[in-house]
C-alpha cells in the first residue's frame, strides 16, 4: 500500500512549501519511490513553482502534467466533478510510487475559508492523514494554539486526519513556548522565522515595477535582496546607509549617487550592492553610461517607469519564493526542516521505515549527516572557482563542516555576493599573507632539505595553493583538504605525498571510488592511481579499500577480480591476483575476501554460486578490487555511464590526514561530497579514534 501525507495550511504565506520540501527530502532517503501530488494548481502549463521545486529534488522522477488534479477553474466550475477527477488523479501518482506528498492549496484563488475546507474533503476521500502547517508570524504562543485547534476542527468536520502539526515562521525567540502550548496537538516542529526564505530575487523585483536591465549581468538577478533602501538624500548620507544584498532606489537623473553607489559596490570595506533601480525612466546620460562601464562592475542597474514612491511600494510588496533554482534557499529550507522538525517522529505518522536498499539519494544524505557528526575543518585551496564557492555556501548553510578558503577575501567575497551564495562563515586566507608563509616555508624547508630544497624555494613553493593548503592540513589548522577542480591530480596529491605522507603500516597511496547503484553502493580500487600494482601493493588495495568501507557504514565483502575466478585459469596476470588475495588473508585473517574472481560472480548471486559455490563473497561482494588501473578505470566509467550509476570519488586512502582530488569537470554536488567524505575520514583517522 502506497504511504501519503497531505501538507495543507488554513492560510497563505505559512511557508508550507519548506515543509512539503523537508518531507520530500525524508521520503527520498526512506522509501525510493516518491511521488508529488498538487490536487488544485494556480495552472496546468507547468508554472507552479511549487510543483516544479519538489520535483526538482532528488528521488521525485514523475513528469509534471502527472502530478497535477485540478485547476482552479475546474474547481469553479464543478467542485464535485473537480473532486472526482482529483481522487482518480491521485491513483495514477500512487500506483507508480511508495509513497505520495500531497501539498494542498495556496490560498491566491477562492476565499481562505472556503479553500481550507476544500482541502479537508480531498484529504478525507484520498484516505491520507494531515500535517497542518500554520505560521507563527506576529502571533503569541497562545495564537498559535487558537489557530491549530479551530483549523483541526474544521478538518475533522471534513472527515479528515490531522496527524500533526508543524509551526512555521515563528518568531525567534519563542519555538519553546509555541511547542509547549501545542503539547496537545502532537506538534512535531516549531520553525523559526527565516528571513532570506522570503526575501525576492532581484529579478522578482524588476518584474514587480516593470523595469529593463540597463547594465549588469543578467546571470545576477538571481540574486536574494535583503533589504531596500530609497536612495534620495545626499551622497555622504546615502553611503553611511548601505548594506549587504541591499536594492537601493533612487530616481534616474542622480548620476552623482548612481556613480557613487557603483564606486562604493566595488570599493573593499563597503557593502555589496543586489542592484539599483533607477525610478522615473530617466535614462542616465551617455557619458555616465560609459564612466560605469569603465568600472568593470556586474551590478544589475535596473531602469523603471515609475516614479520613486510606487516604485518602492511595488518592491516592498514583492515577497520572495522557495524555487528548485534558488540553491541557496532550498539548502536554507533544509537546514531550518532538519534542525527543527522530529523526523523520526514523522516518520512514524507517515508509517514508513528505511528499507534495505541503498539508493544514492540515500547513500549522500547519510554521509552528509557521518560528516556533520563529525565536525571538521577542511581546507579548499580554490576560493576562486565558482563551484566551489556553490558547494562552500550548500556545506556551510547545512552545517556539514567548517571550512578555510584559499584566495583574495575582497575578491571571493564580492563573487560571492554575485553568485547569490552565502559563505560569510568561511575562513578566507590568501596564500601570500607573510602571517603563513614565514612559518610554513621553515617547516617545508625542514621536511624537503633533503631533497635539496633552499630556503628561497621553499619560499615560493607554499605560496602554491596546493602545498599551502597541505601545509595547513599538516599544522593542524585543517582537518582535511580537497582541490582538483581546476587544477590536475598531480597537483592536487604531489604535496600530500611529500608532506602528509602515508599512515603508519601503509606503503602506498591509493583510491576508491563509491559506486552508487539503484539500490547498493559498491567500492570499487583502485581505479585512478596505480597503474600496475604488484601482488604485494594490490594486497594493500584491498586492505586500505575494506577500511574506507567500513567508515562508510559498508560491510566490506572483497573480491579480488580478475578474468578468472578460482583455479580456472592461469597466467601471471591470474597469479598476481591470487597471490595478493593469499596475502590480505595472511595479513587479514578476520577481513571476509575472496579471488581471483570475474565481475559477475563477484556482484551477481545465481553466477556466484554456479562459478564460486561456497564463497562467502560471490554473488555479494561490496569491495571490488582491480588488478590494474586500466581495468579499473574503465569499469567504473562503463558502470556509471551504461547503469546509470552515480561514482563519488576518486577518494585518496592511505594517507595520515586526509586529502582528496576532484575531477576538473566536477559538479558542485561532487564537491559537496567529496568535501563529506574528507571529513569524515579525518574523524576515523583522528587520534581520538584510536587510528
Amino acid at each position: 500500500m502506497t504511504r501519503n501525507i497531505y501538507i495543507a495550511s488554513p492560510e497563505g504565506a505559512s511557508g508550507k512549501s519548506t515543509i512539503a520540501l523537508g518531507v520530500t527530502a525524508l521520503l527520498a532517503r526512506t522509501v525510493g519511490r516518491v511521488g508529488i501530488f498538487r490536487p488544485v494548481a494556480r495552472v496546468a502549463d507547468g508554472s507552479d513553482y511549487v510543483l516544479r521545486l519538489l520535483l526538482g529534488q532528488d528521488g521525485t522522477e514523475l513528469d509534471y502534467e502527472v502530478c497535477v488534479g485540478v485547476t482552479y477553474e475546474q474547481v469553479h466550475d464543478d467542485a464535485e466533478a473537480a473532486l472526482a477527477t482529483i481522487v482518480s488523479r491521485y491513483h495514477e501518482v500512487a500506483d507508480r510510487c511508495d509513497a505520495v506528498v500531497i501539498v494542498g492549496t495556496d490560498y491566491t484563488d477562492v476565499s481562505g475559508a472556503a479553500e481550507f475546507e476544500f482541502n479537508g474533503r480531498i484529504a478525507a476521500n484520498l484516505g491520507a492523514p494531515v500535517v497542518l502547517v500554520v505560521h507563527g508570524r506576529d502571533r503569541s504562543p497562545a495564537d498559535v494554539a487558537h489557530v491549530v485547534a479551530q483549523t483541526r476542527q474544521e478538518l475533522l468536520q471534513q472527515h479528515a486526519r490531522p496527524a500533526a502539526v508543524i509551526v512555521n515562521r515563528c518568531i525567534r525567540g519563542q519555538e519553546d513556548d509555541v511547542a509547549r502550548a501545542l503539547e496537545r496537538f502532537h506538534c512535531l516542529g516549531v520553525l523559526p522565522e527565516e528571513p532570506i526564505l522570503s526575501a525576492p530575487e532581484l529579478g522578482q523585483l524588476a518584474e514587480a515595477v516593470d523595469g529593463v536591465l540597463l547594465s549588469g549581468d543578467e546571470a545576477l538577478l538571481a540574486r536574494e535582496t535583503r533589504a531596500l533602501i530609497v536612495g534620495a538624500m545626499t551622497v555622504p548620507n546615502l553611503l553611511e546607509r548601505l548594506q549587504d544584498d541591499a536594492v537601493i532606489i533612487t530616481p534616474g537623473d542622480r548620476a552623482d549617487a548612481l556613480l557613487a553607489l557603483v564606486t562604493a559596490h566595488v570599493s573593499e570595506g563597503f557593502p555589496s550592492l543586489s542592484g539599483i533601480v533607477l525610478t522615473g525612466g530617466i535614462r542616465p546620460e551617455d557619458v555616465v553610461l560609459r564612466l560605469l562601464e569603465g568600472l568593470g562592475t556586474a551590478l544589475p542597474i535596473i531602469l523603471a517607469p515609475y516614479g520613486t514612491i510606487e516604485t518602492a511600494t511595488r518592491c516592498a510588496a514583492t515577497r520572495g519564493r522557495l524555487t528548485g533554482d534558488n540553491q541557496l534557499k532550498v539548502d536554507t529550507a533544509l537546514n531550518l526542516f532538519e534542525r527543527h522538525v522530529d523526523t523520526e517522529a514523522l516518520a512514524r505518522v507517515l508509517d514508513v521505515a528505511r528499507t534495505d536498499v541503498v539508493t544514492p539519494l540515500m547513500f549522500e544524505y547519510d554521509l552528509l549527516q557521518q560528516a556533520r557528526a563529525a565536525d571538521r575543518h577542511i581546507v579548499l585551496p580554490e576560493g576562486n572557482d565558482d563551484r566551489i564557492l556553490r558547494a562552500a555556501s550548500t556545506l556551510l548553510t547545512r552545517g556539514v563542516v567548517r571550512l578555510t578558503l584559499l584566495g583574495d577575501e575582497a575578491a571571493i567575497r564580492t563573487r560571492a555576493g554575485e553568485l547569490g551564495v552565502d559563505v560569510a562563515s568561511a575562513q578566507v586566507i590568501s596564500p601570500g599573507d607573510p602571517r603563513f608563509v614565514e612559518p610554513f616555508a621553515k617547516r617545508y624547508l625542514e621536511l624537503r632539505r633533503h631533497k635539496g630544497v633552499t630556503p628561497d624555494a621553499a619560499h615560493d613553493a607554499v605560496q602554491d595553493v596546493s602545498c599551502f593548503g597541505t601545509l595547513m592540513v599538516l599544522e593542524g589548522m585543517a582537518d582535511g583538504m580537497v582541490s582538483g577542480a581546476a587544477h590536475t591530480t598531480a597537483h592536487t596529491i604531489t604535496p600530500a605525498l611529500q608532506l602528509i605522507r602515508t599512515a603508519p603500516g601503509v606503503s602506498l597511496v591509493s583510491s576508491v571510488f563509491f559506486m552508487c547503484l539503484a539500490d547498493r553502493v559498491l567500492v570499487y580500487g583502485d581505479c585512478a592511481i596505480n597503474p600496475d600494482p604488484t601482488a604485494e601493493q594490490l594486497a594493500e588495495i584491498a586492505i586500505s579499500s575494506a577500511a574506507t568501507a567500513r567508515q562508510f557504514s559498508i560491510e566490506p565483502r572483497v573480491a579480488m577480480l580478475s578474468w578468472s575466478t578460482g583455479a580456472s585459469g592461469h597466467g601471471q596476470d591470474v597469479e598476481k591476483v591470487r597471490e595478493a588475495t593469499r596475502r590480505v588473508r595472511e595479513r587479514c585473517p578476520e577481513l571476509v575476501v575472496d579471488g581471483p574472481m570475474q565481475y559477475d560472480a563477484a556482484v551477481d548471486p545465481g553466477v556466484g554460486r554456479a562459478k564460486a559455490p561456497g564463497s562467502d563473497v560471490a554473488g555479494h561482494a561490496t569491495v571490488l578490487v582491480f588488478p590494474d588501473l586500466n581495468t579499473g578505470n574503465n569499469t567504473y566509467k562503463a558502470v556509471q555511464r551504461s547503469a546509470n550509476a552515480v561514482a563519488v570519488g576518486p577518494v585518496l586512502q592511505g594517507l595520515r590526514q586526509p586529502v582528496n582530488d576532484l575531477s576538473r569537470g566536477a559538479t558542485v554536488k561532487d564537491i559537496v561530497n567529496t568535501v563529506a567524505i574528507t571529513a569524515v575520514q579525518s574523524a576515523a583517522t583522528s587520534p581520538e579514534a584510536g587510528l
